[in-house]
């Protein structure tokens, strides 16, 4: 009988001791918590695949519509979109299905909204030019953003592969390591120093992958770069060196680029000073003095 009662008190107390460990613990099970993120990573792997999925099925409508339009997928229309980073083969069809749809998508909510009673002709048709070019300036803000990231990432890299030439790797290992090294922060520039290292592994020579890169991207850096690599290999001087006074080189035009945008500062806020500030400076300035003046007039006409 006294074991009995002194079994059952220790269950009991290991009862309550368990449920109140389970009822102020701070976190959920081991197991419990491998299982939900087991289900987080199914649950989240599913919604990519089906994100993946409709924009590979809207890619496909887009890349129908732009087939449907006549005009081949030019040299320069495949080079823009390279430079705006977009090196799928079907890059200018899905632009072009997307200038053949926006304008129609616009003059289309233009008219089903009603916006177009007050304006009929001018609604309609800025809608339809507004469609036509939208693409077209998106596409020439993508570009120049991309520009100017591998423009500022350029420095450092140059950096970096100097490091790695003078540690005593070749130019090619410097610039699989440098490519590897940016990936985190400056991804444009990595992706770029990748596509060089893989089309030399295919066959083409250092230059010819340096000078493909220069015509891709389209900044003169990289092409002063390319003519600094070309001329140290004819006269065989040393890359370390060659690339060292080119580091320092571009970091002094950068400073000069920094120093001329600050310039022009002053500048560019004319317009805005003439236009905003001062108006509402004269108004608040003058105002009173004119209401006084106001006044003033109003007792001598009275007097």
């Amino acid at each position: 009988m006294i074991w009995a009662v002194t079994i059952g008190t220790f269950l009991a107390v290991m009862v309550v001791v368990v449920s109140l460990f389970y009822a102020f613990a701070s976190g959920e099970p081991a197991m419990v918590r491998r299982l939900s993120r087991l289900a987080d990573a199914a649950s989240d792997s599913t919604k990519e695949a089906f994100a993946q999925k409709q924009s590979d099925r809207a890619q496909g409508a887009l890349v129908s519509i732009g087939q449907l339009v006549p005009g081949g997928t030019s040299s320069r229309a495949q080079l823009m979109m390279t430079r705006a980073g977009f090196r799928n083969p079907n890059a200018v069809l899905t632009l072009r299905g997307v200038r053949v749809l926006l304008p129609i998508a616009l003059v289309g909510a233009g008219y089903f909204t009603g916006i177009y009673a007050y304006y009929p002709a001018l609604i309609l048709v800025g809608a339809f030019l507004a469609g036509l070019l939208l693409p077209e300036i998106w596409l020439l803000w993508t570009i120049n953003a991309r520009r100017e990231r591998l423009r500022r990432a350029l420095p450092d890299a140059l950096d970096l592969l100097v490091i790695c030439v003078e540690a005593g790797l070749g130019l090619d290992q410097a610039l699989m390591l440098v490519s590897q090294e940016l990936k985190v922060v400056h991804g444009d520039l990595s992706d770029e120093l990748q596509l060089v290292n893989l089309e030399m592994r295919v066959g083409k020579s250092r230059l010819e992958a340096l000078r493909e890169l220069a015509r891709r991207t389209g900044i003169d850096d990289l092409k002063a770069l390319v003519a600094m690599l070309v001329q140290t290999e004819r006269f065989g001087t040393s890359i370390a060196s060659s690339l060292r006074v080119h580091s320092d080189d571009l970091r002094t035009r950068r400073r000069q680029r920094a120093e001329e945008m600050g310039a022009k500062t002053t500048i560019k806020m004319v317009p805005i000073l003439v236009l905003f500030i001062f108006p509402a400076l004269m108004v608040v300035i003058l105002l009173p003095a004119i209401i006084t003046i106001i006044r003033q007039f109003a007792k001598l006409g009275l007097g």
